[in-house]
């Protein structure tokens, strides 16, 4: 029995490090294009900036209009099969968008459309990826150090994807950088296709007139009555709209408010990605220590304190302090992701896995052209520096959010049981006195 829950063990680790590498490429490629569609577009396509600013819109605008469908149809299909089909077909996408681009026959309208169609694949890949952890962990803390290095990979990602491309566009130019990246999601398909892991088969359930919208619909009641759930994952939306109404503004108040030139802009905007694996990498030991109600707020705490610091030193006029504000929020970020994921997948029946993820995708990363767009209108009303006050200052408003329910009760049980131990007297026996025979 020992032998086979080792091999067992053995395999799960395995299976993981194939998914890691997966979903790593998958992020890099992701990350790539942020650098390389936008100088696609100015350079080949000839569009102008405004119009260049469409494509993050189109690539997450699929989060906010299939978000909540693509949770119940991930619950009726094998996940690693719909890993597998996701990647294959973002491989698909970026090499058209590289054909249409090098025989000058691509168009902005075009090249929307297909980033809208990549947006939709890494929507049901992130949504099937982070339903299928938790077969290959059973276990919590394992489930805690897995999400922590997927991720870690996603804040690597982060940097390590613009820094890649920027060479390669350099020397070989916008549209081969395109078909390169194609090339890691065929990466990625293999090694999820490596994995030896295989879903225990599900039973059947009948598509009757309707099923998806009460597959929807019991997916939101799950989420909307669990104690835990619903303030965690409210939480994040509301953190995510003003911290998107941040990211579209920093860059031009690093420019135009600041002063900075491009290299500081790009330390400033890229310094939270210093922050995100210093608070990946220290999750799993806060769970441990602090539990879960208490890291999730701590962290929530931490990373609002680097966003409000961010307007502060902008005042300032102080770039060291934007660094490290950024570098702060990063750490609170880092830490809370895995940290939120873990609890999302052991508080939830496999059956609904996907469906609770996608409405955690839809209400956060939905958010973002929402955010985007008020960012815009504020810019107009009042300014850059009205933006990032606003944006800044707003990410508060997420922590009465998360103070409720189950959160607010798990922090005040963890404090209960901390007081009762610093109260306790520490048994001693007195000087002299006969110790306590020991047990046989």
């Amino acid at each position: 029995m020992t032998t086979q829950t080792s091999d067992a063990a053995a395999s799960a680790r395995r299976d993981f490090r194939v998914l890691w590498a997966g979903q790593s490429l998958n992020l890099l490629g992701d990350h790539f294009m942020v650098l390389t569609l936008p100088l696609l577009a100015v350079t080949v396509i000839g569009a102008s900036a405004s119009e260049a600013a469409l494509l993050p819109f189109a690539l997450f605008v699929p989060f906010l209009l299939f978000g909540l469908p693509a949770g119940a149809v991930v619950d009726r299909l094998p996940r690693r099969l719909t890993m597998i089909l996701c990647d294959a077909s973002q491989a698909a996408i970026f090499l058209t968008i590289a054909a249409l681009a090098f025989t000058s026959v691509l168009s902005l309208p075009w090249l929307l459309v297909l980033v809208a169609l990549a947006g939709t694949a890494t929507l049901f890949f992130q949504v099937a990826y982070t339903s299928y952890l938790p077969e290959l962990f059973p276990d919590a803390r394992d489930l805690q150090r897995g999400n922590a290095r997927l991720f870690f990979s996603e804040s690597v990602s982060r940097t390590l994807g613009p820094v890649l491309a920027g060479p390669v566009i350099a020397v070989l130019g916008p549209v081969v950088a395109v078909a390169a990246n194609a090339g890691s999601f065929v990466l990625s398909v293999l090694s999820v296709a490596a994995i030896r892991h295989r879903e225990p088969a599900r039973a059947p359930r009948a598509r009757k007139p309707g099923w998806m919208l009460d597959d929807i619909r019991e997916g939101l009641r799950f989420v909307f009555g669990h104690s835990e759930l619903e303030p965690v994952i409210l939480c994040g939306a509301v953190y995510v709209l003003f911290l998107s109404m941040i990211e579209a503004s920093l860059v031009l108040y690093c420019r135009h408010v600041l002063g900075l030139g491009p290299t500081g802009c790009g330390v400033v905007v890229g310094a939270a990605a210093l922050g995100f694996p210093i608070g990946n990498l220290l999750s799993s030991r806060l769970v441990d220590r602090l539990g879960v109600a208490t890291t999730l707020v701590a962290s929530a705490c931490v990373s609002v304190t680097g966003l409000v610091l961010i307007p502060v030193a902008g005042s300032a006029g102080s770039a060291v302090a934007l660094v490290a504000a950024s570098v702060l929020h990063g750490a609170g970020e880092g830490a809370f992701g895995p940290t939120s994921l873990t609890l999302r997948q052991t508080a939830t029946p496999p059956h609904l896995l996907g469906r609770i993820n996608a409405v955690q995708r839809f209400l956060l990363w939905g958010t973002i052209p929402l955010g985007s767009l008020i960012a815009s209108l504020t810019i107009e009303l009042m300014g850059l520096r009205g933006a990032v006050w606003i944006g800044g200052l707003g990410t508060c408003l997420c922590l009465p959010v998360l103070l409720r329910r189950g959160i607010r009760d798990g922090l005040a049980q963890r404090w209960a049981v901390a007081r009762g131990r610093a109260l306790s007297p520490c048994p001693s026996t007195p000087t002299g006195a006969p110790s306590a025979p020991e047990e046989d």
